[in-house]
């Protein structure tokens, strides 16, 4: 029998990430994403500090499996003290890298000095990420945007970029190539309305060669990522992971030169099997593991057919690995 490959590397594996997206990439996604690819990184959703700090139990906001491995817990919080004990959880935990947010730019995150606000503050995003490296071994990243509000000048990027670098020590960006604006846009029009400049992300990487960075938004398939990897050191992808999920099933082939996973969509379904029927095991009801994926089969024979009956029957009280058992009657080999 020939043994199974190695799991990637947080740093090996940074080539191509998923974004963490709210209600999204849950434990759940990310054990289906794992299925198609074992190279890719993958993020939980943001936790603020508040939440995992105060929260109980802590399985729910940390809770995961090992086969989610690489996998990287996102933050969001702004003082340095509660998130160097966040990031202590993190590592306690089992990830292999924290990450903090400071891109989103919702209001609910911005009245606690949470995600893209804190752009404006760079010395204080370094003293929280030197904090967190003090007090982990793990990689400590940062999530950002190329701009918020008027402050979007290239000028204004550099300097954060190099005072988080610099005073902060991270050695690793992922930046969203979109300003945002924190007032008169809402989270979904600062993902469609600023425009995207992915060439001043280039001139970022030309100028910090020595750090990595990585690429986010607007990218929409493996074709589109591909390019930028050229210039860059890793591209991260959302919403097209989420809402086409089978997308995942080429990255470790075509980013990685590793062998795929799986050869068709009904082999990932076969694979998720074993944890779908654990998670019921453990009482957690069945429309909440397949919603996400149910974009695994668009455009597919039977795909309607597929969604269709899980939609129907997966929410139902009593519904079991049966429902799922059913459901894949639909897919094609």
């Amino acid at each position: 029998m020939t043994p199974p490959l190695p799991t990637a590397t947080a740093d090996h594996a940074r080539r191509f990430s998923v974004a963490p997206m709210m209600d999204w990439t849950t434990r759940d996604y990310r054990a289906f994403a794992r299925c198609l690819t074992r190279e890719a990184l993958l993020y939980t959703e943001m936790v603020t500090t508040g939440a995992l700090l105060h929260g109980t139990p802590r399985e729910r906001f940390v809770g995961h499996s090992d086969v989610e491995h690489p996998l990287a817990l996102q933050l969001g919080g702004s003082d340095a003290g509660e998130l160097a004990e966040c990031a202590a959880i993190a590592e306690q935990w089992g990830f292999d890298e924290v990450n903090l947010n400071v891109g989103c730019p919702s209001d609910r995150v911005q009245n606690n000095e949470i995600g893209a606000c804190l752009m404006a503050s760079p010395d204080k995003v370094a003293r929280a990420v030197r904090a967190m490296q003090e007090a982990v071994s793990i990689p400590v990243t940062v999530k950002c945007r190329i701009g918020i509000d008027d402050q979007d000048s290239e000028a204004d990027l550099d300097r954060f970029i190099d005072q988080v670098a610099d005073e902060g020590g991270c050695r690793v960006f992922i930046v969203h190539a979109r300003k945002a604006w924190l007032a008169g846009l809402s989270p979904k029009q600062n993902r469609e309305v600023p425009p995207l400049d992915y060439a001043r992300v280039q001139r970022l990487k030309t100028r910090r060669p020595e750090l990595h960075i990585s690429l986010n938004g607007g990218l929409a398939t493996l074709n589109d990522a591909r390019p930028h990897l050229q210039h860059l050191d890793g591209v991260m992808l959302g919403r097209a992971a989420y809402h086409d999920p089978w997308l995942l099933a080429s990255v470790d082939e075509q980013l990685f030169g590793r062998p795929a996973l799986v050869s068709s969509r009904l082999d990932a379904l076969k694979a998720f099997r074993p944890y779908v029927k654990q998670r019921l095991a453990e009482g957690v009801r069945l429309n909440h593991i397949t919603r996400h994926i149910l974009g695994l089969c668009a455009g597919q024979h039977g795909g309607r057919a597929f969604r269709r009956y899980l939609s129907q029957h997966a929410h139902l009280p009593d519904a079991g690995i049966e429902v799922y058992d059913a459901a894949l009657e639909w897919v094609s080999g």
